[in-house]
Parts: C-alpha cells; structure tokens; sequence
C-alpha cells in the first residue's frame, strides 16, 4: 500500500469507527438556521442533474444501434430479396457499427466538450467511419470477398452513416447547450475552508479548460480575518453545521476541502461531520507541500485531489437500482394483490377507520416522505410520529393488526412506495421522525445515525435479515441495526440486493421481535 492510500485509509478508519458509537450528550442539538443569502443559493440549485457519464453511454448505445439499423435498412431496401440476412451481412453490421464507436471514442467523440462543439468533431467523426470502409475494402480485397457483398450496400451504408451523424450530433449539441445553460450538466461543487487556501484551489479551478465544475459558495467554521467573507468572488455561505443542512435541500455532487493535509485533527473533526452526506468529498492537494504518486489523486482538470468519500450508487448503478425495483415490485403486487385485498377487507371489517395508514418517515438525504401501511392499530390510537414503539400485546394494536404486524403483512402497501419512488426495495429501513430510545431520539443516541440516509431506505434490508428487526428498545439494538445498514451502503450490489430479497420471506417466520 503507498503512502497515499494509507493516509485515506487512516481518515475513513478514524472517521468510521465513531459511527454507532453512543453519544453521551443529553438535551436535543440546536437547531440550524441558514442565513438569507444561503437559502437564497440553496433555491437556485434544487432541480435534478444529468449524470454526464450516463448521457454519454447512451450515446454511444443510441449510436451504435442507429448504424446497426441504416445498415440492415439499406439492405432491405436494395439487396433484399436477392440476398437473405446471413453471416456475410450480419458480420460487418455489428462488427463495423462497433468498431465506428470504439474509434470515435478513441478521438474523444464521446465527451461534453464534443457534444457542444459538434461541428469541430465531426471532422474527427467523418474520419472514423470512413476508416471503418477502409478497412472493409482492404479486407474483402485480400480474403477475394468482393462478389459476395453489393458495392450498393455499402456505399448507401456509408452515406447514411454521414447523413446520421450529421443531423444526429446537430440535435444533440442543441440539447447539450439548453441543459447547460439551465445548469444540469454541471459538477456543484462547495469550498469547504477559506482564506488564502481556498482562494488558490478556486483560482486553479476556474483556469482549467472545459471544466465542468461549477462552484457554488463556500462554507468555513472560522470567522476572523484568515476567513473573509468573500474569497476569489464567491461569498461564504456559513458554517459547516449550515453546510450539513445546506447539502441536505440542495443538489450538489461535490465537496472540496481546501485545508491543508498536515492539519489533521481538524481536517478529522470537519470530515466526521460531512461523511454522512451523499456526497463525493475530496481533499485539495493542489498547493500542500506532501506529495504522493499521481496515480494516487484523482483530477479536475490538473488541480489533484485525494479522494475521501464517494457518493453510493450513482449513475448506472442507480439506473439499474431503479429498473431493479421497478421489475420486482410491479411482480410483487400483481402476485400479492389477493393477499392485500383480504388484508385490507379484514381491516375495514374489524375496526373502524381506514384501511391505510400514513406515516411520515426519514427517506434519502433526511427527506421526509410518507410511507404506507396496513393499518394495525385503532384508529384514535394511532402513534404518528412513533414516540412509543409497539411492545408485545400493546393495546393499542387490533387483533389483525397483531397478525399483520407479526408476518409483515402489514408493509405490503409499501410497494407503492417503491412504484412512487420514494423507497427501494432493498436498503436501510425507513424510521418515524420520533423514532426514540429512552426518551432520545436515535440521532442522539448513536454518532454517524444520519449515514444510513446515504441511500435511498428500503422495504426490507440487511438489518432485516440478519436479526435486527422490530423494537429498539435499547441503545445496542439501534446501534446493531445501525452498523448493518452502513455495511449494507459501503458493500452494495444488485446481486447482494437479490440476495436479501430470497432471504426475506424465510427470515418472516422467525417473529420474536415482531409485535
């Protein structure tokens, strides 16, 4: 392990294993207020981003397919139905289209910069393609492959691909720049750190051709005059305990701390505060006198950076998350819809008052969200915010509610919440704002609570099926359920999702905790 790994490794170490610990300090944290000017910022930068990696694969898919299909529509247009589509048409199709992209990627054909300025790249794009007939030439030519295919094809083939291209990057480039200028092809990004530091790294930033950081404001603890209020044009927004609540109503992908590495008990005490946020958070190494090997930074541009923390399932692992769920849950209902029914005629049957119930809940990045039940418990008895969590033959609960809760009938409605978006299928279950332990609520009682909400909450999760499921009564269950679900973040997967899905209805019977 290098140098540079091992000082990561030592900050995350440091930084984590503070998480589940139990907080000894009693009364309830002050609440943040933002200053005007910080919500003012945090109204501008609500609308959803564009993941540029994504939008960059689907144009090579979108690209690849679209010769794929000039090609064979060329083919049926002209050689069809002399010849049928066999190996001999098939194989420069899909090999051919392939190869179009890999050498347009090879000129970087596949980059913001070339989507904005089209009309530079299509040189580039023009060259690529026809290199791809050049080598078919020469290949037919010396494999004495030439009667075989029509030179019609091929040439019709050749031109649409021209034809594509240009009319394909012109609507593309008209597209890129509107999302640009409505800022959701952007990077934002908060300077974490003022002073003299800060004003270098953002200096540095903004000398970078092409980047596609957009700096947002910057957020520092200190106040006197290594501080000032306005450093290289961009305002201070606050502290970093505004910054925490800041993040949480805005949408911003990045945090670049600007204090220099050797200040490691503060650079500690900041990162143990950010690390619960979604966010990707990188330490600025761009004019700190410790140097490490390049390929220990990652970069903006040229100004290196130590990466510290990653935002959990992005991009298309957030794409195939969402088309994870999407799948299971709509076979889920059809499957289940009988049980519900009878769930909720019984319900309706035998206790007045609805036949759902609605709770509101903390969701992905501290949002609260209503989730849907099956109603258990009598209907001027219900615990809204959950103060007092549902002990063994509570009276509250009717006699269905006991059986519903017992083999989590009473969670089905929750696939809606899945339809709806506002849960997962699998991740760190979703708690009731009051959700407390001795009269303190869990974010009071266990340092780090609030990284569970890295994700978005789940219908069932590893905490789940590993034991840690109903009452926390006390403060070692919380912190259990905790630890299960920061293990279930750090180690995500699809196939770790499948599993917990399989395991799920087996871990049902086991009904000690379930009241």
């Amino acid at each position: 392990m290098n140098v540079a790994n091992d000082f990561q490794d030592r900050f995350r170490q440091a930084i984590q294993s503070h998480a589940g610990e139990l907080q000894e300090e009693d009364g309830e944290p002050a609440k943040v207020e933002l200053s005007p000017r910080a919500r003012e910022v945090a109204s501008l930068l609500s609308g959803r981003q564009i993941s540029i990696s994504v939008l960059c694969s689907i144009v090579r898919i979108v690209e690849a397919f679209a010769l794929v299909a000039i090609g064979l529509g060329c083919f049926f247009g002209y050689v069809y139905p002399g010849h049928s589509v066999n190996i001999y048409y098939a194989a420069p199709l899909i090999i051919g289209s392939l190869l179009a992209v890999m050498l347009i990627q090879a000129a970087d054909g596949y980059q913001i910069s070339a989507f904005r300025s089209y009309i530079a790249q299509l040189a580039r794009i023009f060259a690529a393609w026809t290199m791809v007939f050049a080598g078919f030439a020469l290949v037919l030519f010396f494999a004495k492959l030439g009667d075989v295919y029509s030179r019609v094809w091929f040439a019709a083939w050749y031109a649409g691909g021209l034809m594509f291209f240009v009319a394909s990057r012109a609507v593309l480039a008209t597209l890129v720049r509107r999302w640009a200028d409505a800022g959701r092809l952007e990077r934002r990004a908060i300077i974490v750190g003022g002073g003299q530091p800060a004003a270098e790294l953002i200096q540095d930033l903004e000398a970078q051709s092409n980047n596609d950081i957009r700096i947002c404001g910057i957020f520092d603890d200190r106040s006197d005059d290594r501080s000032p209020p306005v450093v290289a044009g961009y305002p201070k927004l606050g502290t970093i305990a505004e910054l925490v609540e800041f993040a949480r109503l805005t949408s911003i992908d990045l945090l670049i701390v600007s204090i220099p590495l050797r200040a490691e008990e503060r650079l500690l005490q900041l990162l143990k505060k950010l690390w619960i946020l979604p966010l990707d958070i990188r330490l600025s190494a761009h004019s700190d006198k410790m140097r490490f090997r390049p390929r220990s930074y990652s970069y903006i541009g040229r100004v290196p950076l130590l990466d510290m923390f990653s935002k959990p399932i992005t991009d298309w692992d957030a794409i195939c998350k969402r088309a994870f769920d999407l799948l299971f849950a709509s076979i889920a209902i059809v499957l289940l819809s009988p049980v519900m029914a009878a769930t909720a005629l019984a319900v309706k049957m035998t206790s007045r008052g609805p036949v759902l119930f609605k709770q509101k809940r903390y969701g992905f990045n501290n949002e609260v969200i209503e989730v849907l039940k099956f109603r258990s418990m009598y209907v001027d008895q219900e615990d809204l915010m959950a103060r007092k969590a549902v002990t063994r033959d509570d009276p509250r609960v009717t006699r269905v509610g006991r059986f519903i809760r017992k083999t989590s009938i009473d969670e089905l409605p929750q696939l809606f919440n899945v339809m709806r978006g506002d849960l997962s299928l699998v991740g760190p279950r979703p708690h009731a704002l009051g959700a407390n332990t001795n009269d303190k609520l869990w974010d009071q009682v266990i340092d780090g609570y609030f990284a569970r909400h890295k994700v978005k909450p789940g219908v069932t999760g590893w905490a789940q099926i590993n034991g840690w499921r109903g009452e926390c009564d006390t403060p070692d269950k919380i912190r259990r359920r905790i630890e299960s679900d920061l293990y279930y973040i750090e180690n995500w997967s699809l196939g770790l999702d499948l599993y917990i899905l399989f395991l799920t209805p087996f871990r049902l019977f086991n009904t000690e905790n379930a009241f």
